[in-house]
């Protein structure tokens, strides 16, 4: 069975584990670095991103993140995930990995009052759907959430807001998602992220 751990430093991490959990993997909580050891695949859950990065760099996780990233292990980051995931933060300087070749706007929809859900059409997800599945759009849940401004070569749309604003993409073995699947019942992301740590 695949080890599939979820970074356990703040934010929505619980969540994350339940789904993994429906679907038959038993996740390691990563809180240090030796819980990095043996994983086929992580995921940085939503949160306060400048939070996690701090805890992050206190518990000495930072390096073993990007060398682990840029190893080929498939990250898959979420909300304040993507923004650790990104290559550049507009306008801030916060901790990041940097992996991803993507820039993004932190709160880039308001504060949290202002979270909403949104019906996206996202085909990549067809190919871990069952018949019933196929076609059908996913309820994205945004909280804070930020937003890709820029994607460079290499980096493939899967989600976009009707009105263009990139919430979804992928570069290899990192994919970022700028709301929240844990917080809903449909677990195609997460079948979407098993896939590709099968790849």
């Amino acid at each position: 069975m695949r080890r599939i751990g979820v970074l356990a430093l703040q934010g929505s991490f619980i969540e994350h584990i339940a789904t993994l959990k429906r679907l038959g993997v038993e996740p390691p909580a990563v809180k240090l670095p030796k819980d990095l050891v043996g994983l086929d695949g992580l995921i940085i859950p939503g949160g306060e991103s400048t939070t996690i990065g701090k805890l992050a760099t206190t518990y000495k996780l930072i390096e073993e993140l990007k060398r682990l990233g840029e190893d080929g292990l498939p990250i898959w980051g979420t909300c304040a995930g993507m923004i650790l995931l990104a290559r550049e933060i507009e306008g801030d300087s916060q901790t990041r990995l940097g992996l991803m070749d993507i820039a993004v706007e932190r709160n880039a929809f308001g504060r949290q009052v202002e979270s909403f859900e949104a019906d996206l059409v996202i085909p990549a997800l067809d190919g871990v759907s069952s018949e019933e599945e196929k076609g059908k759009s996913f309820r994205a849940v945004f909280i804070r959430a930020p937003s890709v401004k820029r994607v460079g070569e290499g980096v493939e749309v899967l989600a976009a807001l009707d009105e263009g604003v990139i919430v979804a993409a992928r570069q290899g073995n990192l994919l970022a998602t700028a709301f929240h699947p844990e917080l809903t019942e449909d677990n195609r992301f997460h079948r979407y992220f098993l896939n590709l740590v099968e790849l």
